[in-house]
């Protein structure tokens, strides 16, 4: 919660619609509004140090917490400048919507190549397993099966946001993406359960000695190797995109190189020292797997139970309301919380008592449109209000 006072003159209430909504920038005196044009940074301290060995340590000096603060200031100033100027414009910088365009076909794009690799990549694993009869290559072959499941999650899940339906779903379906991505990682942990399983009983069972030939083993190493190349040039690509699901396609495709390794790496060991090298491999796959999809888990989780934003992200949204309009009293309250990939935005403005209700409703209505500009803002709700001194809203929810 945050809030802003300042004593101020009660708006003209004789000024039109058209005055009121215009940037107070064109309108003579600025006093009122919070500025930091004054304020700068030092060209020593706009970048970030060089990483040393002792920042992979986890050990931090006092000249790191100094590089470190100074980042934090530079941030904050960056935010406030990119909100002046959307309040003056009325956009955020960015890309125009020809290069948003552009960039979302370039995201399909990239989705589709995923997609198709991951259908050639797994023939050509289930071609190995079979080959070789490795548990540390099944296991492998089972995560690419789930990279096709993951595919059509996903998929699915960017095909339902991109068709709404205002009817059944009034707020949209923007979080059908981390419920798609909660699925799938509950899906590759029961599989890598599974795995689990089927190893211990090999270890303690008195099957027959593992053992491929040469032309086996030509044909399991060149597989997983060309696997293993194809997936780690998909992942350098997939990175490169600041969209969710292309990040959970780079995510998969790293994945997979590790666990392409450590099976490749555990069946040439079982064939040439020890049997129990294989399905102890599977294991250490299988292990991998479980953690890394569960922190996806933990990480969705937090985007679904209306986690508040950070600190420097509300201290951007006071600003922007602050400097919204001349008229603003107070800011009594300042909300931003997760509900889906996106946040929702509750704001409490403070507007003189007798101020006409068209004024009022026009600069609470332009301040969401505001709000709402902002690519990380789903939805806003402005609440106005002619003092502060009142118990919070809704605090029974709070209880």
């Amino acid at each position: 919660m945050c809030r802003v006072n300042e004593d101020m003159d009660p708006v003209n209430s004789d000024g039109s619609e058209e005055q009121l909504l215009l940037p107070e920038t064109r309108k003579g005196d600025q006093s009122w509004r919070l500025n930091f044009d004054g304020f700068d940074i030092s060209t020593e301290h706009k970048e970030k140090p060089p990483r040393g060995l002792h920042d992979y340590l986890g050990v931090l000096g006092p000249e790191d917490n100094v590089a470190e603060y100074y980042q934090q200031q530079v941030e904050m100033l960056e935010g406030f400048n990119e909100m002046d100027v959307l309040a003056e414009r009325g956009s955020v910088p960015g890309m125009s919507k020809e290069e948003r365009d552009k960039l979302a076909k370039s995201e399909t794009i990239a989705i589709r190549i995923s997609n198709v690799a991951n259908m050639l990549l797994f023939a050509a694993k289930v071609y190995a397993s079979v080959r070789s009869g490795s548990l540390a290559i099944v296991a492998s072959t089972l995560d690419s099966l789930l990279d096709l499941l993951s595919g059509f999650i996903l998929w699915f899940t960017a095909f339902s946001m991109q068709t709404p339906n205002p009817y059944r779903y009034p707020i949209g379906k923007k979080r059908m993406q981390p419920l798609g991505i909660l699925v799938f990682a509950s899906v590759m942990a029961t599989l890598g359960l599974q795995i689990i399983l089927e190893s211990l009983r090999t270890l303690v069972s008195d099957d027959d000695e593992f053992n491929l030939t040469k032309e086996q083993e030509r044909w399991v190493i060149g597989i997983m190797l060309s696997v293993t190349l194809v997936k780690l040039l998909l992942f350098v690509y997939c990175r490169t995109f600041a969209n969710e699901i292309v990040k959970a396609y780079a995510q998969d495709h790293f994945f997979d190189v590790i666990t392409n390794i450590i099976g490749l790496v555990a069946v040439v060991m079982a064939n040439y020292f020890n049997d129990w090298m294989d399905p102890v491999g599977a294991i250490i796959l299988s292990l991998y797997t479980i953690r890394t999809w569960s922190l996806t888990v933990l990480e969705n989780v937090n985007s679904l139970i209306g986690r508040s934003a950070a600190p420097e992200y509300l201290q951007k949204l006071t600003y922007l309301c602050w400097n919204h309009h001349k008229s603003i009293r107070h800011i009594d309250t300042v909300r931003a919380y997760t509900f889906g990939s996106h946040y929702f935005v509750e704001v409490d403005i403070v507007l003189p008592a007798d101020m006409p209700l068209q004024e009022a409703h026009d600069i609470g209505e332009s301040l969401q449109e505001k709000l709402e500009v902002l690519p990380e803002i789903e939805r806003a709700f402005v609440h106005l209000d002619y003092e502060y001194t009142h118990k919070p809203e809704h605090a029974q929810a709070h209880l």
